[in-house]
């Protein structure tokens, strides 16, 4: 280059392209962390003051949020991909009209079956799981839905007569739910032989399940790093995108991941979130692997589990007095002659070792189970209510967060964050293969191809260049030429007249 002179202003280096094929972008200013342009928003909601804890809890006396590392942000390609466009939104709606369905139920019973869907699975798995009875889809509570929604002959008559009437038209979802079970064969048969099996163990096994996969999963969540490397990644996005400062956001905005897309590669931030983990943070796990007692205490109904404990306080207690009543029958029966001899014949149908006589051991054992269970609950709650707290939740969002949500919430975010990371390992691994087959064979008309040609000529390329040369040499050349092939008597012939040529 030529030098420059004092007097001719200095020119600025041209600015380096984005990653793909776009215009140059304005930087960041390395101040404040603000972005120029406009970028989409994340609504989420913001924890301002994350105060320390109250006291020292099992999980440390700061929040979560104080403990995260910094992470680094390529800004300017962020704002690249989530950069606000006019005609552009991060949500496709698609508006339309929809076809009348029919409806053929009263208005009662159409909103029971309602509600009771809004628990179930899709009304098209429900044939396959009640016929192999598989408790993965339907559980208890939903067997006890089941049994209120078996239809009766009536319904049946009058939904198929309606869509009769009208083929082309749908049914409402009450309907088709009882149009599908009423196709199962022996529903009501199948239902109760199943809720007998799932009836088998005990209720106190019910109750101390969904209490430990609640302690577990608080303590898998607390000890995951790759759940704290996912909060810290998705804290920085979105304070670059807002242009704030926030210590934290509240986590059921982590199921909303998925639904924000940037404006370029119509990616979710979720893929660009598991982009950026697997780049800063290759040792990370799936976060699903880490968490399978969240998963299982997701599916558990707390509210249930308290009403199922008060359920099993009034059965022992109700089992008490009718032990009561069962000694003093037993004591009148005594009385008489006549009524003795009915007790010894009672006595000898029961022996020491019956039901009938452990029951009084029986009942007492489970008063001391119940003291346990009621210590075991009170504790768990208040562990939760404490973790909530070190998440940075306020008490009022503490008292209005209910245990399964709160699991169901991280569940559904960890199975979709596994899924995403499968999907980009994969595509990279087949990119790898791609790029390891074009070296390990390229084509001939590659200049690796060409080179390899060249190299090691085969038979077939040596030969053709040999007839070429033949045929290429003048005619006088190619009867002297002792490579080609000539008749033996034609060359004996050839050599007599040379030689008497010669002598002349």
């Amino acid at each position: 280059m030529p030098p420059r002179t004092s007097g001719t202003p200095s020119s600025s280096s041209p600015t380096s392209p984005p990653p793909s094929l776009a215009s140059p972008l304005p930087s960041a200013s390395p101040k404040d962390g603000t972005v120029k342009s406009r970028t989409l928003k994340l609504h989420w909601r913001e924890l301002q003051n994350l105060a320390p804890l109250p006291r020292m809890t099992r999980f440390g006396t700061q929040t979560i949020w104080a403990g995260l590392e910094p992470v680094n942000l390529d800004k300017n390609h962020l704002e690249y991909l989530f950069k606000s466009k006019a005609n552009s939104s991060s949500l496709n709606i698609v508006s339309g009209r929809q076809q009348p369905s029919i409806s053929v139920l009263g208005v009662k019973r159409s909103n029971i079956i309602t509600i009771a869907l809004s628990s179930l699975p899709p009304p098209r798995l429900l044939p396959p799981a009640i016929y192999s009875m598989d408790s993965c889809v339907l559980e208890r509570e939903d067997i006890q839905r089941l049994q209120a929604l078996i239809p009766t002959e009536e319904e049946l008559c009058l939904i198929k007569e309606a869509k009769a009437q009208n083929p082309n038209a749908s049914l409402a979802p009450a309907e088709l739910c009882l149009l599908t079970l009423g196709e199962i064969p022996h529903l009501s048969t199948r239902l109760q032989l199943w809720a007998f099996a799932l009836d088998y163990d005990s209720l106190e096994r019910e109750i101390a399940e969904p209490l430990f996969h609640l302690k577990l999963g608080m303590e898998q969540l607390a000890a995951s790093q790759t759940f704290k490397y996912i909060l810290a990644t998705v804290l920085a996005i979105g304070n670059f995108l807002n242009g704030c400062k926030a210590r934290g956001f509240e986590l059921s905005y982590l199921g909303k991941l998925s639904q924000v897309r940037d404006t370029h590669t119509r990616q979710p931030l979720l893929h660009h979130v598991c982009v950026l983990l697997l780049q800063l943070y290759p040792e990370s796990s799936d976060l699903y692997s880490d968490i399978t007692a969240v998963t299982k205490a997701g599916k558990c109904d707390y509210c249930q589990v308290q009403s199922n404990f008060t359920q099993l306080e009034s059965l022992c207690k109700a089992s008490w007095e009718q032990v009561k009543l069962l000694n003093k029958a037993d004591e009148k029966r005594k009385g008489g002659k006549g009524e003795r001899m009915k007790g010894i014949g009672d006595e000898a149908l029961a022996p020491d070792g019956s039901l009938r006589h452990r029951l009084p051991k029986i009942l007492k054992e489970c008063e001391e189970r119940l003291k346990v269970l009621r210590a075991v609950h009170r504790r768990v709650i208040n562990r939760f209510h404490s973790f909530l707290l070190f998440l940075g939740y306020s008490r009022a969002m503490v008292r209005d967060t209910k245990p399964e949500d709160f699991c169901k919430t991280i569940s559904n975010f960890s199975l979709e964050y596994r899924t995403m990371q499968q999907t980009i390992l994969l595509q990279r691994e087949r990119e790898r293969e791609r790029q390891k087959n074009a070296t390990e064979s390229p084509g001939p008309n590659t200049p690796v191809g060409k080179r390899k040609n060249q190299q090691t000529p085969s038979k077939d390329n040596d030969e053709q260049g040999r007839l070429e040369e033949v045929l290429r040499t003048p005619e006088s050349m190619s009867r002297l030429d002792v490579t080609l092939p000539r008749n033996r008597k034609r060359m004996a012939d050839l050599q007599g007249a040379f030689s008497r040529k010669m002598k002349w």
